[in-house]
């Protein structure tokens, strides 16, 4: 191991107050780093699942469901800036609908479930240390959200970046912001745990705890899949939608052949000569929507058991030290995903759910989709689809949200849409509507003007 590396990153991460905890983890994931340990997962290693009960075809219980919601945490990451897209605030900041921004949303889907359910529903935030502050300032809006003493807000833990050349932590006197990164979203169990949340939820008698990213507005709280996984008696439980065409990128559960357990495999972990069965829809059949359920007492358990080190796998991501600058070093950033933690619970099981579960905004495409009136906000701010999900293609003229806003200044029609692809300089009018299959290419500024109808068969 390369001592001299671990210990300086270690004095580091004292001398900025990171938990004991988090500093565990950190030295784990450095020795498989420095070990050279793969990352990938083979094919050979697994074996594909092939079937899961789906939600909609289980028998409810509305007298269980309701006791299960009542007994049931939301917690939302939070830590995200949303670079790809040019943004610099939290990205649930965003505007995404009805002048609302992913947390507006948020907060009155946890609301509304409270006056439905009759349930307390406490809402957890997982920010980062860029986007604590804006965050909290966000939430003076919605005095009520809070539930008790419970905190609304807990910050993700943060790690050095390394560098590759010998694994030393990176410095960089102009912004020593950037010496810094998060662990990945993985370290959601570090940070609960080293934080209290665990012992202070368990306390006041929540038992199971609903996970999702925040840019996913289809992860709504649900009392029927909290039901159904209090009577699972897992202690872990993934959602999984069954794979389209246009979801060939996204991760997949997995049955590890050595001894039967659920795990996630990524696109960070496949080698490029076995893509082809990553991205094979008939192969891998469903999807890991990053929906995910958590026994807080199972949890706590396995936290006291390994000393606070899931031993998730790790995920080696290089970059340069500065993302926006490729002459600065480059250096090594050490992740855990929030879902590989279905492999460190014995037992840890999956259900299908629908489409409607999952509508994730990674780029300007997805935010075209989201803004159109293929969705509407039901009375619980929930989002429901008015039709088929059309296959969206933006050039890079519309990547960055600056862009994006001033090309398409008003939502398009989409629900008869099939598919759209725009590529070159292109703005759009206000009423267009796209119907069927459209392509847009241009080598020359062009204006689509108020009204147009866009495709056909």
């Amino acid at each position: 191991m390369t001592q001299h590396g671990l210990q300086a990153a270690r004095r580091k991460m004292l001398d900025a107050d990171v938990g004991p905890g988090a500093i565990r983890v950190f030295e784990s994931n450095y020795a498989q780093l420095e070990s050279g340990a793969e990352c990938f997962i083979r094919e050979a290693d697994i074996a594909p699942l092939e079937e899961v009960d789906l939600l909609a075809e289980l028998p409810a219980d509305p007298a269980a469901e309701e006791e299960a919601i009542r007994h049931t945490a939301i917690l939302k990451l939070n830590g995200g800036l949303g670079t790809s897209m040019g943004l610099s605030a939290a990205k649930t900041l965003l505007t995404v609908r009805d002048g609302l921004t992913f947390l507006d949303i948020i907060v009155r889907q946890v609301l509304a479930a409270r006056r439905r359910h009759d349930a307390r529903l406490p809402l957890l935030l997982m920010t980062s240390f860029r986007t604590h502050d804006d965050t909290v300032a966000f939430l003076e809006r919605y005095p009520e959200v809070a539930v008790g003493d419970l905190p609304i807000c807990f910050v993700q833990n943060l790690e050095p970046k390394l560098l590759v050349e010998d694994l030393t932590p990176a410095t960089w006197p102009a912004d020593p912001s950037l010496e810094w990164c998060p662990p990945g979203h993985g370290d959601v169990y570090t940070a609960l745990t080293d934080s209290g949340l665990v012992a202070r939820l368990l306390a006041e008698g929540f038992e199971y705890l609903a996970l999702g990213n925040g840019d996913n507005l289809g992860g709504a709280p649900d009392a029927r899949i909290a039901g159904w996984f209090a009577a699972s008696g897992a202690p872990y439980a993934a959602e999984l939608c069954r794979r389209t065409v246009n979801d060939r990128k996204g991760g997949h559960l997995a049955i590890r052949r050595r001894d039967g357990r659920l795990i996630l495999r990524d696109t960070a972990q496949t080698t490029a000569d076995e893509m082809h069965f990553f991205t094979d829809t008939d192969h891998h059949p469903y999807f890991h929507t990053n929906n995910l359920w958590v026994r807080l007492s199972s949890l706590q358990s396995l936290m006291e058991e390994r000393d606070g080190v899931l031993g998730l796998p790790l995920i080696r991501n290089e970059k340069t030290l500065d993302p926006t600058c490729k002459d600065t070093p480059r250096v090594v950033q050490m992740e855990t995903a929030m879902g590989a933690a279905v492999e460190a619970f014995e037992g840890a099981t999956a259900i299908g759910v629908g489409r409607e579960r999952f509508v994730p905004v990674k780029t300007t495409a997805d935010l075209l989709l989201l803004r159109s009136d293929l969705f509407e906000l039901d009375e619980d701010y929930r989002l429901r689809a008015q039709g088929a999900m059309p296959s969206i293609q933006l050039g890079d003229a519309f990547r960055l949200i600056e862009d994006f806003d001033r090309r398409v200044p008003a939502p398009v029609s989409l629900r008869d849409a099939r598919s759209l692809r725009v590529d070159g300089d292109v703005t759009f009018g206000r009423g267009v509507r796209v119907a069927g299959d459209a392509v847009i290419e241009t080598s020359t500024p062009l204006r689509i003007p108020d009204g147009a109808e866009l495709g056909g068969d």
